[in-house]
């Protein structure tokens, strides 16, 4: 069962871990992805379940973008306080050798280009922040929009694990950061004892395949420090894409365009970037959508 588990350290520092193989199939199956494609979508989908996690109203939303002049092109997911996640990447299909040291390249599949993070919180305008990319293997962008944007000292760990059949074998991730008002020597204590531990700590995926589960990781992480676990969150890959939505996106472009789609397509079909579903409207449907304008 995919969930995040949601704690604090000594009341200095949040934590969330997660585990999120089955959500990151589902993204696999629905986008027939690459190995390198599923590893790059897998870890920004993951990431969004544990940011939706952080927050505080059902209304809020998140999106994470990234451009890059690689193969890969970019990838959007957008995630809710529920950790319901969606994502697509701009192409699914990019095939490029392994690392030397055997890993997906991930870095090199994106390219150079930009981290972009939009919160819709109810604002009047959505909060939005972008970095450039530091190394497009994902968690170290996140860390370093963190670092840059909100001003929050983290650490990010994100992975997926590819079988040799391309199904997703493990896939999860962890975000550790320090809370507000943490005084300098305690904030201190805690990076030098995170480091200490991250440099021999093995990878996020490794550890899920080798049985650990969030819990246990955890308690590596923390070995000898005070948690508090909070919660438990279920995320899953969810698409809120319904005719209905598709409709007012037709009802959207005005009367001129929806008279060249009945003169000259003979319909319309619109398909989710999401979830891959489709809504065919013949010219009769789109009459009555231009009669209802």
């Amino acid at each position: 069962m995919d969930y995040i588990l949601h704690a604090t350290i000594d009341e200095v520092a949040r934590v969330f871990i997660a585990t999120t193989k089955n959500l990151v199939e589902e993204a696999r199956k629905t986008h027939e992805t690459t190995p390198v494609v599923t590893a790059a979508l897998g870890r920004l989908l993951t990431a969004g379940a544990i940011m939706g996690a952080t927050l505080k109203n059902e209304t809020d939303l998140l999106t994470l973008q990234i451009k890059g002049d690689g193969l890969a092109k970019g990838l959007v997911v957008t995630a809710d306080n529920k950790s319901r996640v969606k994502g697509y990447p701009h192409n699914s299909h990019v095939d490029i050798p392994l690392k030397p040291n055997g890993k997906l390249d991930v870095s090199t599949a994106l390219g150079f280009g930009e981290l972009r993070i939009i919160k819709d919180i109810g604002l009047k305008e959505a909060v939005t922040g972008s970095v450039e990319l530091i190394s497009g293997e994902i968690a170290e962008d996140i860390t370093y929009y963190y670092a840059k944007s909100e001003q929050t000292p983290s650490s990010v760990a994100l992975g997926v694990l590819v079988d040799r059949d391309y199904t997703v074998k493990q896939a999860g991730g962890f975000i550790i950061q320090l809370l507000a008002g943490t005084d300098e020597e305690t904030k201190e204590a805690l990076i030098i004892h995170l480091e200490s531990v991250l440099a021999s700590l093995p990878p996020v995926t490794t550890m899920l395949e080798q049985g650990l589960s969030p819990e246990d990781i955890l308690k590596k992480l923390f070995p000898t420090q005070k948690i508090n676990i909070h919660r438990q969150i279920e995320p899953s890959f969810y698409c809120n894409c319904s005719r209905e939505r598709m409709t007012k996106a037709l009802i959207a472009i005005g009367e001129k365009e929806l008279r060249t789609m009945q003169k000259e397509d003979g319909g319309a079909v619109l398909n989710c970037h999401f979830c891959k579903k489709s809504q065919n409207y013949t010219i009769n449907d789109l009459e009555d959508i231009i009669q209802n304008l």
